[in-house]
């Protein structure tokens, strides 16, 4: 089974991708709270919906009560603190 995943960042896009079809998960980018849970609604467990862009950890569970089903976080990565170590002899 092969699965698509379409990134949106805007609501008509996602009714789009509702009309037309062939999409099994649907990256939701940068849309605030709001249009989140309006993109949750719009799908109706149709499809599988992953929230990125602008995802802080403080906001995690805010974009989770929307309902989306996955989300990720670049924070994991690119805010992480680093520790250098040399070991020079």
């Amino acid at each position: 089974m092969i699965c698509t995943e379409i990134e949106v960042d805007r609501l008509d896009q996602l009714a789009e991708v509702l009309d037309e079809g062939g999409a099994g998960v649907v990256l939701v980018d940068n849309m605030d709270t709001a249009a989140r849970r309006e993109a949750v609604a719009m799908t109706a467990g149709r499809l599988v919906l992953e929230a990125s862009g602008n995802m802080r950890i403080e906001r995690i569970a805010e974009v989770a009560a929307t309902g989306v089903d996955y989300i990720s976080s670049g924070a994991l990565t690119h805010s992480a603190q680093t520790l250098d170590l040399g070991l020079d002899f």
